[in-house]
Parts: structure tokens; C-alpha cells; sequence
């Protein structure tokens, strides 16, 4: 697919001053100016983030009133119950505050709901069926809470208290709950409006126990060490594709060191099903390989067993667990393949549908809990908004991504009135709807994506940082580009354009993958003739003719194997020069 080049324009005079007094190279001051770090007072917690650069956590809207009714509910032995959901923000939120709560004594126990029986958030049908006969006296929602009205009304006319801890976009009003942590909320100044569920679930731990200190609670105990913690914020923040900057940095950073460690028995056993034993981790494992495994029970059968496996002390019992989320995880991916199958068949036999604007699609029988990994991929396939719907019994269930370019949640506010309900962000949302109303849905979205954007809005661009010459490659330009770390959302790994290299050569490895090998440009008399090896992942055009100038859009990567490691180019685009 051709995509468009966008090469950023840093002012030169910065560029040149910021290198100087970091001492590192113009492509890494470039960066980090196009990141928005343009001093390096600015620099300095980027590059070393730490927790000395923690804000408090007590900044944010309602986190004192949850803190009280947390601590009256340890004083007076009251049951409380953590109710979560079944992705791998919301287990890891789950384990979290339950392994905190537990540490402190406290008549703790979790529920994460059935995705297909019980669908997503806390329901007034729990509350009835299972929170009233239990008596439960403080519900704790993680990753969930913030449209459950009735659940909340229900829950207080019963004498139960409910805490919402949750990252989604509010709803004009919100519960009536004791506490609402949701820094979303306009009216919330604590500025943390990026944390996926697990970091506010870590920021309402943390104000925990800074209270507790100030009473003297932990001068008869230890006080826990909350760094430890951060594995499980590092899986939750990336697994949701939180933006890493600000304390969401930090946290993954800190995650990072923690994961590699292997202290956690679930850890361990997931690493090893996982092939990363041994392995230095980035956020790039984290959300194609661990994060995966984790949802995959909430996918397929009941997410329970995943919040067992980070929870465990037994590393037996752990590997057992690991070894069923892995076999799962194979069968999402078959699930997941059929179905994809069956839609590029179904727009192959309909290719008009391919010139619309969005993708629409639904069919009765499909397996609710893959259909938003399946509208992934129609997305990066046809770099436009798709929304998959399964239907059973006359209700369609469905799952909505999009690309860059348009925003999912306001274009279901527009078409609300054929839904019965939805929720979600800017790239993904879920919906439910009526069969007979999926054709108007279906009508109304996609004008919306007409009125809303422009056909070049979903060209896809890779964006680069800066062009340096292939002589530039080196050694300690890897280094320093990899201290830019972690990599993800809100802190892409920098892209650099090359434009004096010669291809030496290219050959297919495995099915997508492309092997190449570059030097600089002799035509152009560029210094130095030294071979530089490059991969293409997943590039099934022709492969490109030795011996010709190209420009390249890359990035300067090591790639490690056990104790060895070499400088590689990863290749994210590549134009032949005329």
C-alpha cells in the first residue's frame, strides 16, 4: 500500500543547540523536539524517568473520598468486592488493587464478567443477583463503572457503596457513586487524562498508601514497595495502547525492569510459553506477545484464569495456567482467521462495498470475542473505519476500530439513535444494536465518515523525524535512539529517511518478510562502503532490484539474540530514486 512520506521540519538552530548541550546526535535532538522536549531541563525526566517525577496522586477529582471509604471498610471488616473486566487493563488493574487491598487485610474478593453472558461493565443484574445475596458492602470498580447508572442507583437503594475507578469517556452525567476516579472528567484537574484503567487503579493504591504513612499505619508493617507493581501497569498501559508519556512513561519504564526480573510466578510461566525467557523485553513483546495470551480467556471462555495466573504464588500452578492461555491464544487465532477469511471473500464477491468510505459488516454466528481483533485488521488492510457485528437472537454485538483521522466514539454519539448502546474512544468502541436496525446504522455511519473526513484522511503516512546520511548509521546512534525508550503510543520509535543508500541485496524470508543489505551511496560518494543489514516485516510487493539508489524511511535498531546483538535497519517505507 503507498504511503505518504511526512517528513518533520524541527528548526535546524534548535536542533543544532539541543545536541550540543545533551551531547548526543542531531537525529536524537531532533526527536526529542519533535516529542515536544525542546531544553533539557525538559530532557532530563524524559531520558531517566523516575519516580521522584511522580505527581500526586491525590490531584485527581474524588481520589480522597475513595481513599476514606477504603479505609472505613478495612476498619470495620466490611466485604468489598473489586469487579473488573475481561481485557488485559482491566485483569491487571483487578490484580493489582486485589493483591494491595489483600496485603492490608482486608475481606477482598474480584469478579471480571462473562464477555459473552454478561457482557462489559458493572450491571444492575449483578448487583441483584450476586452482590445484594453476597453481602458485599463497597464495590470497587477497575476499567469499568462510568455509564453504569442503574447498577449504581440499585446498588446504593440496597445500602452497597460503590467506588468507580475507570479511564473511559464519561457520559454528560455520571453514577451516583461514593467516588468517581476518571481523569477524563472535565472537571478533574489532575491532568492524567492518558492512564489506561490499571494506572488509575495504581494512582488510588498509591494515595493509599501515602495515607496510611501519614497515620503510622507501616510503622508496624512493611510498607510495600509499589515498583513491584509496575509489571502489571506496564502490561495493562500498553496492552490498552495507552499514550506513553508523562507518569505512563515511567510506569512502563519501571514495569520494563520489574518483568525482566521474573518475580512473579505468572510472569515467569507467561514468558516461557511465550519463547521470551531470557529475552530483553520492550513494550513491543508486551503487546504482541504477553498482552495477546492474556486476553485470550477473556476471548473465548472467562477471564478468570488470567487474573489467577498474575495473582498465583504457586509457579506450578502458573505454568499450568500459561500453558492454557497459550493453547487459547492458538485458537483465537484460528477463529479470528476464518472469520477475517470470510469477510475478504464477502468483499471480494462485493468489491462496490470497498469504495465506501467505512465497513460495516455483520453476519450471525460469529464469535463475539475476536470481532474487534478482526475489525483490526479490515483497518490496517483497508486503512478505513470498520465495525464488525455478530448476531444472535435478533441483537447484533459489534466492535469498532478506525485509523487515524476519525474519531469512533462521536461518530456513534451522531448515530446513537439506531444503537442501544455503545462506548469506547477514539480508535475503538463497542456497540450493541438491533438486527433490523443494523441497515440504518449502517446507512447513517457511514455518512457520518463522509460528512467527518476527507478520502486523503485515511492515506496512510509514516511520519519522519529526520534524514541523516548513511554514513550516520552507527553504533552509537542505535544507542542513543534506544535510550528514547519505551516506545509506543504518544512516543513512537523515531523514524529517520535515508536517501544516499545503495541496495545490495534482497531475498523473501518466510512469507511477508523481506531480507535486505545496504551500503552507503557510491554514486553519490558517500563515505564509507560498509554493509548495513535491514529487514521489511510483512511486505508482500515485489521485491525491489539490487544495485539501485533508494530512499529509505527506517529505523536504527539493535537486534538482540541471547547475549549477542547487531545493528539492524528496520525498514518502515522504500522508494527507488529516479
Amino acid at each position: 500500500m503507498e504511503r505518504r512520506w511526512h517528513v518533520l521540519t524541527p528548526d535546524p538552530e534548535q536542533v543544532d543547540a539541543l545536541s550540543g548541550a545533551l551531547r548526543c546526535q542531531p537525529a536524537v535532538a531532533a526527536a526529542l523536539l519533535n516529542r515536544g522536549i525542546s531544553n533539557p531541563e525538559l530532557a532530563e525526566p524524559f531520558l531517566r524517568p523516575s519516580f521522584a517525577h511522580v505527581r500526586s496522586p491525590f490531584l485527581m477529582k474524588d481520589v480522597d473520598r475513595a481513599v476514606e471509604r477504603i479505609l472505613l471498610a478495612l476498619h470495620d471488616r466490611e466485604k468489598v468486592l473489586i469487579f473488573g473486566d475481561y481485557d488485559t487493563d482491566g485483569i491487571t488493574a483487578t490484580a493489582l488493587l486485589f493483591e494491595f487491598l489483600a496485603y492490608l487485610g482486608a475481606d477482598v474478593h474480584c469478579h471480571i464478567p462473562d464477555r459473552l453472558t454478561e457482557g462489559y461493565g458493572l450491571s444492575q443484574d449483578y448487583i441483584e443477583l450476586h452482590a445484594i445475596p453476597n453481602g458485599v458492602d463497597l464495590v470497587i470498580t477497575v476499567d469499568c463503572g462510568i455509564s453504569s447508572h442503574d447498577a449504581v442507583n440499585t446498588a446504593r437503594a440496597a445500602g452497597i457503596d460503590v467506588i468507580i475507578t475507570d479511564h473511559h469517556e464519561p457520559p454528560p452525567s455520571t453514577p451516583a457513586a461514593v467516588a468517581v476516579l476518571n481523569p477524563k472528567q472535565v472537571d478533574c484537574p489532575s491532568g492524567f487524562s492518558w492512564l489506561a484503567g490499571v494506572g488509575v487503579a495504581f494512582n488510588l493504591v498509591l494515595a493509599l498508601r501515602k495515607r496510611l504513612r501519614d497515620e503510622g499505619y507501616w510503622e508496624k508493617r512493611q510498607e510495600p514497595n509499589l515498583k513491584a507493581a509496575c509489571d502489571l501497569v506496564a502490561l495493562g498501559t500498553v496492552g490498552d495502547m495507552a499514550p506513553l508519556v508523562e507518569e505512563n512513561r515511567i510506569y512502563v519504564k519501571a514495569g520494563l525492569e520489574v518483568l525482566a526480573s521474573d518475580s512473579r510466578p505468572g510472569v515467569q510461566a507467561l514468558l516461557d510459553v511465550s519463547k521470551l525467557t531470557d529475552r530483553r523485553l520492550s513494550t513491543r513483546e508486551l503487546a504482541f506477545r504477553l498482552a495477546p495470551r492474556l486476553n485470550a480467556p477473556g476471548r473465548l471462555c472467562h477471564a478468570s484464569s488470567a487474573l489467577e495466573l498474575l495473582t498465583t504464588p504457586n509457579l506450578e500452578r502458573a505454568r499450568t495456567i500459561a500453558k492454557e492461555l497459550n493453547q487459547q491464544n492458538t485458537k483465537r487465532q484460528e477463529i479470528e482467521s476464518k472469520i477475517l477469511s470470510e469477510i475478504l471473500e464477502w468483499l471480494e464477491k462485493n468489491p462496490k462495498l470497498l469504495e465506501q468510505r467505512a465497513l460495516v459488516i455483520d453476519r450471525e454466528g460469529w464469535h463475539q470475542g475476536v470481532i474487534g481483533i478482526v475489525a483490526s485488521r479490515l483497518v490496517n488492510r483497508y486503512e478505513k473505519p470498520a465495525i464488525v457485528i455478530t448476531v444472535t437472537d435478533g441483537i447484533g454485538r459489534g466492535s469498532a476500530r478506525s485509523p487515524d483521522g476519525f474519531d469512533l466514539y462521536e461518530g456513534l454519539k451522531i448515530c446513537s439513535r439506531h444503537l442501544e448502546k455503545f462506548g469506547g474512544h477514539k480508535a475503538a468502541a463497542g456497540l450493541t444494536v438491533k438486527a433490523e436496525n443494523i441497515p440504518a446504522f449502517r446507512t447513517d455511519f457511514e455518512r457520518v465518515v463522509v460528512q467527518k473526513t476527507r478520502p486523503q484522511d485515511f492515506v496512510p503516512e509514516v511520519v519522519i523525524d529526520w534524514e541523516i546520511s548513511a554514513s550516520d548509521v552507527s553504533a552509537e546512534l542505535a544507542d542513543e535512539l534506544e535510550a528514547l525508550a519505551p516506545f509506543g503510543v504518544g512516543n513512537p520509535e523515531p523514524v529517520l529517511m535515508i536517501s544516499d543508500i545503495d541496495l545490495l541485496t534482497a531475498r523473501r524470508v518466510g512469507t511477508h518478510h523481506l531480507q535486505m543489505r545496504f551500503r552507503p551511496s557510491a554514486a553519490r560518494n558517500v563515505k564509507g562502503n560498509k554493509s548495513i543489514d535491514a529487514i521489511f516485516f510483512n511486505q508482500t510487493s515485489e521485491v525491489p532490484q539490487p544495485g539501485n539508489l533508494y530512499r529509505i524511511a527506517c529505523h536504527v535498531r539493535w537486534n538482540r539474540w541471547r547475549e549477542q546483538k547487531r545493528m539492524q535497519l528496520v525498514i518502515k517505507a522504500i522508494d527507488a530514486v529516479r
